[in-house]
């Protein structure tokens, strides 16, 4: 096949179009489409457009659309890879890199490709193909937090893996999460976690103060308030350790405030807040997508911390997601104890990186394994005081 070298020039291969999508303008007018494949699909919601658009436009002002796509012979979109070009730089070489959109800053997990039930494995083939021809305008493809069990790897070895490229994964992040049984009740779900007693003591006591409930907001009409509060007790509870590193600078609360605002559009979005009288005690941003609860980012005021405000609210998302019938609840990524009280499962994530064993792809790599290993012995030899010190040295450095 002949190299692409316009942007979403198209290509035809077996039954698919195919094109690589390159104009954000493009990009922009993909959304309905794009949509409309994810509910078609088992793709997670850090997969969708309302999350990877914004993050393109808030965060991503480095990097170059390099968005896959497969539409059947109708024209239906049936497949997309939301990729994007990069520049790094090893030993004055520039590096050219494809990876996921989304995939710093924002805590984006189970990124992959997008593909109609069904038809996965064949668009996703497609798809390597596509990369194969087209492997004289990138150099590296690096794939952050794939779901571990992703059969993109694979995919990718059928093609790839021979004495000209290498294919390298490693793990990423631990996920813990939950399956609901079938019939579950929130009383029997309870039974089943170590929180139970400390959970009931702590809520019946915060049920007896006057002005005391939790409001649950979707609405994209009613968020203003709620999302405000959020960011605030969010920024609350980490400022005490340098922080948070998952909203981490203005850039990235203006992503999520386009990015909460367009998944409520799309009816995915609950914001949990506890509130006594018309002050905010602690917020949960949580997104609902299929038959799943992502539990994405929270905060509290630390003034109530030991009133278990964080404990009763995480509690009341539990409650609302078997209430909702769904079948899942995923804390994402981060193995923080609490987590481990209520959920008895784990999922990885992995990287998946590929590149010519000659090329400036393989410099890079070995250059960020280096960096990596005195990383590693650095933080086997600093004394664990000094090691945390310096993270918050980093946080606060990020957040100014």
């Amino acid at each position: 096949m002949a190299r692409a070298k316009q942007s979403a020039a198209l290509l035809r291969q077996d039954d698919y179009a195919l094109a690589v999508v390159r104009d954000p303008l493009e990009l922009a007018r993909l959304r309905t489409d794009w949509s409309a494949l994810m509910e078609e699909s088992d793709a997670a919601i850090f997969n969708a457009w309302d999350w990877l658009y914004p993050w393109l436009c808030r965060l991503g002002q480095h990097t170059e659309p390099y968005v896959l796509t497969a539409r059947d012979r109708s024209g239906r979109l049936v497949g997309l890879m939301p990729l994007g070009r990069r520049l790094r730089h090893v030993a004055g070489r520039a590096v050219r890199t494809l990876a996921f959109l989304g995939d710093t800053t924002v805590g984006s997990d189970y990124l992959d490709a997008v593909a109609t039930r069904g038809r996965r494995a064949e668009v996703m083939r497609a798809f390597v193909r596509l990369l194969a021809d087209l492997d004289d305008q990138w150099d590296l493809l690096e794939l952050n937090d794939l779901d571990e069990r992703s059969t993109t790897p694979q995919l990718l070895g059928e093609t790839f893996v021979s004495e000209t490229y290498e294919l390298r994964t490693r793990e990423r992040s631990l996920c813990p999460n939950e399956t609901f049984e079938d019939g579950e009740t929130f009383d029997r779900f309870l039974r089943r976690t170590r929180r139970r007693d400390n959970y009931l003591r702590r809520k019946k006591w915060l049920e007896r103060q006057p002005g005391y409930r939790i409001e649950i907001d979707s609405d994209p009409r009613k968020l203003t308030r709620p999302l405000a509060e959020f960011f605030r007790l969010h920024a609350l509870r980490w400022a005490e350790e340098g922080g948070s590193q998952g909203i981490a600078s203005p850039k990235v609360e203006a992503f999520h405030r386009d990015a909460t605002a367009l998944l409520a559009e799309r009816g995915k979005l609950r914001l949990y807040t506890m509130w006594l009288e018309d002050r905010a005690l602690a917020s949960v941003y949580g997104i609902v997508h299929g038959d799943t609860f992502h539990y994405y980012q929270a905060g509290y005021d630390p003034e109530w911390r030991n009133k278990s405000v964080g404990l009763v609210l995480v509690g009341a998302t539990f409650e609302d997601a078997i209430a909702q019938g769904l079948k899942h609840y995923d804390f994402l990524r981060g193995t923080e104890p609490y987590k481990s009280d209520w959920v008895s499962k784990e999922r990885r994530t992995i990287q998946v990186r590929l590149f010519a064993r000659k090329g400036v792809g393989a410099l890079y790599v070995k250059a960020e394994d280096a960096a990596r290993e005195v990383r590693g012995m650095a933080k086997r030899l600093l004394p664990a005081p000094a090691m945390e010190a310096l993270r918050r040295v980093r946080r606060q450095a990020r957040s100014a």
